[in-house]
């Protein structure tokens, strides 16, 4: 076996590996997703997960504590019971919704 040929063959065991690495990886994130759900009128101040409406442009950017339009994601089956202060339940909600007066 040449020099050349052995560099290439390694290389090759690399990227093999490494592709391999990133779809396990992928695979797991989207197994996390699966366990975790939006919920609205939860997020601390600057602290959302993105965008849900308008004074949310993406994560980080709501401007007040359990702002009724900005979501965080939470385990799933959790959000109606995480504590709310602007939620007319009292809790998350699964959608945006017009804060209490």
């Amino acid at each position: 076996m040449t020099v050349k040929h052995r560099s290439l063959s390694a290389a090759s065991l690399v990227l093999a590996l490494s592709s391999a690495l990133s779809l396990s990886a992928l695979s797991t994130s989207a197994h996390a997703a699966d366990d975790m759900q939006k919920c609205f009128g939860v997020a601390e101040a600057g602290k959302n997960d993105c965008a849900a409406g308008a004074g949310t442009s993406c994560a980080g950017t709501s401007k007040t504590k359990d702002q009724a339009n900005a979501w965080k994601l939470v385990p799933a089956g959790t959000c109606t019971q995480t504590p709310s202060t602007t939620s007319s339940t009292g809790f998350g909600q699964e959608a945006a919704f017009t804060a209490k007066s």
